[in-house]
């Protein structure tokens, strides 16, 4: 069955799904997206994923041709007719299509929403149980990275760089600390079983799960400490491990090929995925 995607107020088979040349976000990366995790048909932390979306279009000064709660309603109708059971909802929204190419913001110009769906089981992924290894490159973004924009290519960079390398994400760095991964955020246990991060700023995606995670770790009492961290602290710490909404909580078991801890899955990351799961399901529209 061909796939159907949503496309400026239309569903429509994902073959045939198209948008203009002129579009500015195919042109200049004029645009943001989001990715929501969906578990047994719902979506997964919707309202934050809608309130970063609203938040990122803000920063860019681009209005949402529907409103937040018309676009979750979109997004459930979406997984519906795909009948998708687990995987993800992609959504992107630009400044839509002038008559021509020319920088500055046109005026008069209707917003592209596009979306559509992707299946994936992300609660049984092999990777979850055996671990990840990820390689380290250096930070090459622009300063903003606090808007989830769809000018990616840094990323896609850093991720084909560990895909060659036989790595499961890539870990970037500026001034010797680590930012976050290609599409997910870093996380350390430290030897006296502090969880470390990376504080929300510019630096660095406000990552919903990454959110989620400190939020539901704080509640148990689990010791949570928001600062950068180097490569050579989280070789030195008991574990390592990513968040984002296509991995939920993935466990780091290597660094360019260094053991992390004693080089397996840890008990901390194995429980933090279980409890989050526990909130996606618990919490889920």
């Amino acid at each position: 069955m061909d796939p159907i995607a949503y496309v400026n107020g239309s569903f429509v088979p994902l073959s045939e799904a198209k948008v203009s040349v002129l579009d500015r976000g195919f042109l200049f990366a004029d645009g943001i997206y989001e990715v929501a995790a969906v578990l047994d048909g719902k979506l997964v932390d919707s309202a934050s994923h809608l309130a970063r979306l609203e938040r990122s279009v803000g920063e860019i000064g681009l209005a949402l041709p529907e409103t937040t709660a018309r676009i979750e309603e979109l997004q459930k109708e979406l997984v519906a007719r795909n009948q998708l059971d687990n995987g993800m909802v992609y959504l992107q929204v630009t400044r839509g299509a002038d008559k021509s190419r020319d920088f500055p913001f046109p005026k008069g110009v209707t917003p592209t929403l596009v979306m559509f769906v992707t299946a994936k089981d992300i609660v049984n992924a092999p990777s979850a149980k055996a671990g990840i290894g990820v390689i380290t490159v250096p930070d090459i973004r622009w300063e903003r990275r606090d808007i989830k924009s769809v000018a990616l290519l840094a990323q896609v960079l850093a991720k084909q760089a560990a895909a060659a390398a036989g790595a499961g994400e890539a870990w970037m760095i500026e001034d010797g600390k680590i930012t976050e991964g290609g599409s997910s955020t870093a996380f350390i246990l430290t030897q006296d079983d502090v969880i470390v991060t990376r504080p929300n700023s510019n630096a660095i995606l406000p990552g919903c799960t990454r959110k989620a995670v400190v939020a539901l770790a704080a509640e148990r009492q689990l010791r949570v400490e928001e600062r950068a961290f180097t490569v050579a602290e989280a070789l030195g710490a008991k574990e390592a491990f990513i968040t984002s909404a296509s991995a939920f909580v993935q466990p780091v078991i290597t660094i360019d090929g260094k053991p992390v801890g004693n080089g397996k899955v840890g008990p901390m990351a194995t429980r933090l995925r279980e409890i989050y799961v526990d909130f996606a399901r618990a919490t889920a529209v």
